[in-house]
């Protein structure tokens, strides 16, 4: 296989209702030369309820895609954009280095994981598969010092001793992707603070709050979009925005962009390619 050849694990949220995170990443990978090659059968990977409610099940679920990685598709690295997802596979990879634990998981599974496969989560693939250099090739239309806000969230860098994050608490790798494709990356306060999750669904009021304080200190620092790599953080801070509103008529509309999607636009990928429709706070003005 090619050493440009990755597995990918879209996840559920890639299939379903983030839908233009998977066409955006798709489509770059494609242009920047790499090939996807989708897990055969893949299963969901347990998040978010199942390592509250069954430990064991909740790592069998994501070595259970690794071993078919490392032992089926012959490969040493998955692509795995989703943060919830990356979470699962680092945690399940990390934990089978117990010997006690991973011959638990070999019982359920049926089989057992050596750890030969590196998982990628998007900001790794763009900085590491690609690399910055070749990334810069690339670049057709670079942005004119776009004021970009990074936002990681919980589960890039933490909890760093699975994650192994440069810096869990200030990463600054996402901001060397964006200033590759001429962006300015600014310096804020949240940006590895939690929007909340899946409380969007039960306790809306606090993602709410969440999302206003993370978005008002991303304004308030200069930036004119957000940047996620994260499809339940790009929900929450794109989608509570028009709530925000509702209750706060001074309230003013900052764009939440996949890092796919600047990538996309930066390496010359249309709108439609890039699904930038799906956007609820308009992002066309910022990708122009």
């Amino acid at each position: 296989m090619s050493p440009k050849t990755l597995a990918y694990y879209p996840g559920c949220s890639l299939h379903g209702t983030s839908a233009e995170f998977d066409a955006s990443f798709r489509a770059t990978a494609r242009e920047l030369g790499l090939t996807l090659e989708e897990i055969p059968g893949w299963e969901c990977c347990g998040n978010t309820a199942a390592h509250s409610i069954n430990r064991l099940l909740s790592l069998a679920l994501p070595v259970n895609e690794l071993a078919k990685v490392e032992k089926d598709m012959k490969l040493d690295a998955v692509a795995v954009p989703c943060a919830a997802c990356y979470s699962r596979f680092k945690t399940g990879a990390h934990e089978m280095q117990d010997p006690a634990v991973a011959d638990d998981v070999k019982s359920v599974v049926g089989r057992g994981y050596d750890g030969g496969v590196t998982v990628q989560n998007l900001v790794d693939v763009y900085h590491d598969a690609v690399g910055l250099e070749a990334l810069a090739a690339k670049v057709k239309r670079p942005f004119k010092s776009l004021k970009v806000a990074c936002y990681y969230g919980c589960l890039l860098t933490r909890p760093p001793d699975v994650t192994q994050a440069d810096d869990p608490e200030y990463p600054t790798r996402m901001e060397a992707v964006v200033e590759t494709l001429g962006c300015e990356a600014i310096d804020w306060n949240y940006k590895t603070d939690c929007c909340g999750a899946a409380l969007a669904l039960t306790e809306q009021g606090i993602v709410d709050d969440l999302v206003a304080r993370i978005v008002s200190d991303a304004r308030a620092c200069g930036a004119a979009a957000v940047a996620v790599a994260c499809p339940l953080c790009q929900a929450n801070l794109d989608g509570r925005q028009s709530e925000i509103a509702r209750k706060d008529s001074a309230w003013v509309g900052l764009p939440v962009l996949f890092l796919s999607q600047l990538v996309g636009r930066a390496i010359g990928l249309g709108d439609k390619e890039l699904g930038l429709s799906k956007n609820l706070i308009d992002a066309r003005a910022v990708m122009a």
